[in-house]
């Protein structure tokens, strides 16, 4: 168990849409209305790393986000008893049944082993099927059926397994259920096997190993016909063979349909089996019709091969779930409905991570030619810019642009790209300076530089300080052709220039003809840091006149940054020798160092503390640090499995409190790091139920109530709170009823079919509507304020200031508006004006 308030290591997003294929709710004519107001069709369930997700078709938006898994879910099927009910399995060996229109789990059933595919069935009552892996072999997997015992309690044992079939496939793709349940089918490489339930008969079919004429009849994926004896199977090669008569081993037959010219992903049959769908690395969704290769109908440019296929339970939409991290939803006709983007997985994030300062989205490698903007709230892809604004073929071998270097301005209005061909010797280079437009709320093309420099860039970085002036906004370029360049803006004399503004270079600056590798700002826009392989050199950003150089010989200069705020003396350099070094720019000798394999280095844009992340032995490490302290304020060894790559702060909308006394440097921003994996990860706090029910989402859970008696008088009562006289002793009662509300809000916001009886809840309901007898009266109260606020006066030399922000404030806050208006000799003689007895008015 992890300790309230530990630091851990949690994902936070960008997680692959593809682990299991997604499922469709019930139709709505089978199942009514939900608990909670929702009705159960039209959404669509699909698993996100750790999480199950339940999406509104209609209202294109995640309503729920079912976490509890402490690892992968790498399965989800709707209990064929109660289709508003879900069953999800995971690598943490725990089968899970979640009332997913409330988001709440229902029962865990504790396998003790790995799962790695989930079935159900309508035949079997009180089992599951599941695909684990076989004990004491490598590589091989079973099918078993699990019991899932019944009881009381929510946490059960689920460890009465029984074999179905030996030797089958991990993928879920490769296991499917006959009509009725009355058999399984499992492929795998060249074999086919068939298990009858009632007969316990077991029937064999092998296709030859021979590649003949391009041909590979390896599996890849196997469906069944929902209303006869048929079985699609997809291949490697791209062809689809359907199955019949295939229970006898000798009569069986198939016949052929082709046209993927690549491996088959994924088949899906329609719910009456008149339709049979395909996809593969062609991004193409192909429909056959009355199993004949002459009718068939395409829905091409889907953007990435086709992982998944899913019908919905009335016929009416299918879901693509493809390897881009996308999910398509797509209707009968064929037609394009809308599409889900998570993080998109590109083959290499060249960019590295950038905050865009206008939506806090991360900034990386998108589509190829793209770059994406990644919404760490909603889990989705904001918007994807074209920034080669090539078509981009899919080609092995084929030399093509793509981006490598990203940078914003302070304000988010400019952006900077680089683009470069995939050539080592001679590559083809574009710098680009992009402009936000408010109308278009995109960013537009201001200035296109071909071959900024004559070799490779290797970083960039801009200057944007307003105190300096208008012309404060300079970009620094560093490339391997051993020079650094300044670029300024200039204004367009030229009258049919479409820009009033472009790009020019101003300055160039070079060091012993060694390559330039990073660069960076100090947080005044006063000094420039460029590294040249081992040396460091600082210049002067108005004069550019050379400083000062540092160097830590031996290792070229990995990582280089600025301290910021009381550390902004300070600049820190990693070098891939293994040291991390800290130089002092007004001594301009070395502070100090420490021998740490350092790959990533990223200071927090809002505070002084910078984190180090190295990779020694296998493993990640977090080193949190301040420069003018010799010893780091946070170690976390073995941060995860995975290599980390890329990290990235950023800025919180409000700063984090409950975490700020044990780990002050996660106040302000939050870090965020990505793994080699492409896994997007971070470091929080907060329980599961915290991160997964943030106050904004709370809020507007309740402003989207549905209009009730119930809720008009709640809705007048609190309006009629709102109009009350604050005085002081109204301002204190209503502090009383702020404390009680969690009984009262749990009570509200609970469903009922999940809540203890009445009798148990009127007690705790009564008694936090009860104000406490001990309440001093507001006169009291006042006194005692005005008592302590003078004894702070009197004791206000003596006092620390820690102290100071640790000292309980919750009365003065109420009195802060008070206060304010009147000094102490008004609030005195406004007193003995209340104690005063004004009854003779009454006679007049």
């Amino acid at each position: 168990m992890v300790a309230p308030g530990a630091l851990r290591v949690v994902r936070c997003g960008g997680s692959a849409l593809r682990g299991a294929r997604a499922v469709f709710s019930a139709d709505s004519k089978q199942v009514g209305q939900g608990a909670g107001g929702l009705r159960s069709a039209g959404y669509l369930l699909y698993v996100s790393g750790d999480f199950v997700k339940v999406y509104s078709v209609n209202t294109e938006e995640t309503l729920r986000l079912m976490g509890g898994h402490a690892d992968l879910v790498t399965g989800i099927q709707l209990n064929p008893h109660n289709h508003m009910q879900l069953y999800s399995c995971s690598l943490d060996g725990t089968i899970k049944l979640w009332d997913f229109m409330d988001g709440i789990p229902i029962k865990t059933f504790t396998v003790g082993t790995k799962l790695l595919a989930l079935y159900t069935l309508a035949s079997a009552e009180d089992s599951v099927f599941a695909v684990i892996p076989k004990k004491g072999e490598r590589d091989t997997f079973q099918l078993v059926s699990v019991t899932l015992t019944k009881g009381a309690g929510q946490d059960l044992e689920g460890k009465e397994l029984s074999v179905v079939l030996d030797g089958v496939g991990a993928s879920m793709k490769h296991i499917a259920f006959g009509r009725e349940g009355a058999y399984v089918v499992s492929v795998k490489d060249v074999d086919l096997q068939v298990y009858f339930f009632k007969r316990k008969l077991l029937n064999r079919f092998s296709l030859s190993t021979a590649k003949t004429k391009g041909g590979d009849n390896r599996f890849s994926c196997v469906v069944c016909h929902p209303k006869e004896d048929c079985i699609a199977t997809g291949h490697a090669d791209g062809k689809i063979r359907l199955w019949r008569n295939f229970h006898d081993k000798k009569e069986y037959t198939y016949s052929t349909l082709h046209w993927h010219h690549d491996i088959v992903m994924d088949l899906a049959f329609s719910i009456e089996g008149t339709r049979l769908l395909s996809g593969g690395v062609e991004s193409v969704l192909v429909q056959w019709h009355n199993e004949s290769s002459c009718q068939k109908d395409f829905l091409p440019r889907l953007g990435s091969p086709i992982e998944y296929i899913s019908m919905s339970s009335d016929g009416d939409l299918c879901c693509t779930l493809h390897t881009d991290n996308r999910i398509s939803i797509i209707n009968s006709n064929l037609r394009f409905s809308r599409s889900i983007q998570g993080l998109i997985k590109s083959r290499d994030v060249k960019t590295g991570l950038v905050v865009d300062p206008r939506t806090k989205a991360l900034v990386l490698n998108g589509e190829p030619g793209h770059l994406q903007f990644y919404s760490l709230q909603s889990d989705q892809q904001l918007f994807s810019l074209d920034i080669v604004q090539r078509q981009y073929i899919h080609q092995a071998g084929l030399k093509q642009s793509d981006l490598v270097k990203v940078a914003f301005s302070a304000q988010g209005t400019w952006l900077a790209t680089v683009e470069e061909s995939e050539e080592v010797t001679d590559p083809e280079l574009q710098l680009k300076l992009w402009f936000y437009n408010e109308e278009i709320q995109s960013f537009e093309l201001n200035t296109r530089i071909n071959t900024p420099h004559d070799n490779h860039i290797t970083d960039m970085c801009f200057r944007d300080m307003d105190e300096l002036g208008d012309d404060s906004l300079i970009l620094v370029t560093t490339g391997r052709d051993c020079v650094f360049k300044v670029w300024v803006m200039v204004e367009d004399t030229d009258p049919e220039a479409q820009q009033s503004v472009s790009w020019s270079c101003d300055f160039v600056g070079s060091y012993h003809n060694y390559q330039a590798t990073n660069c960076c700002f100090s947080e005044d826009g006063s000094l420039l840091a460029v590294s040249f392989e081992e040396t460091v050199t600082v210049w002067d950003s108005l004069t550019w006149d050379l400083k000062c150089t540092f160097c830590h010989p031996p290792g070229n200069i990995r990582n280089i940054c600025f301290g910021r705020l009381t550390c902004s003396k300070y600049i820190i350099g990693a070098t891939d020798y293994g040291f991390l070094c800290c130089w002092n720019l007004l001594t301009c000798a070395l502070e100090w160092s420490a021998q740490l394999n350092v790959v990533v280095l990223q200071p927090d844009p809002l505070s002084e503390y910078i984190a180090a992340i190295s990779w020694l032995s296998k493993e990640s490490s977090l080193f949190v640090f301040k420069p003018n302290e010799p010893l780091p304020v946070y170690i976390q060894r073995n941060l995860c499995k995975d290599k980390i790559l890329l990290a990235a702060f950023v800025p919180r909308d409000e700063p984090e409190i409950t975490s700020s006394e044990k780990y002050p440097w996660l106040r302000k921003s939050q870090l965020f790091f990505l793994t080699d994996t492409q896994e997007l990860m971070t470091l929080s706090t907060k329980s599961l139920e915290e991160r997964l029910t943030p106050s904004s989402k709370q809020l507007a859970v309740e402003e989207s109530l549905p209009v009730t008696p119930f809720s008009l008088l709640l809705g007048k009562h609190r309006h009629q709170q709102a109009q009350e006289d604050t005085d002081l002793g109204k301002l204190v009662v209503h502090n009383k009823q702020k404390q009680a509300s969690p009984a009262v809000k749990e009570l509200l916001h609970t469903p009922a079919h999940v809540l203890p009886s009445a009798s148990f809840l009127c007690t705790i309901f009564i008694n936090s509507l009860l104000i406490s007898k001990e309440k001093k009266s507001a006169e009291e109260v006042a006194d005692e304020v005005e008592m302590e606020s003078e004894k702070a006066e009197d004791d206000s030399d003596e006092e620390d200031v820690t102290a100071m922000e640790q000292e309980d404030t919750s009365h003065m806050e109420l009195l802060g508006e008070m206060t304010c208006k009147l000094s102490k000799s008004q609030e005195k003689e406004l007193r003995k004006i209340r104690k005063m007895d004004y009854s003779w008015i009454s006679a007049l």
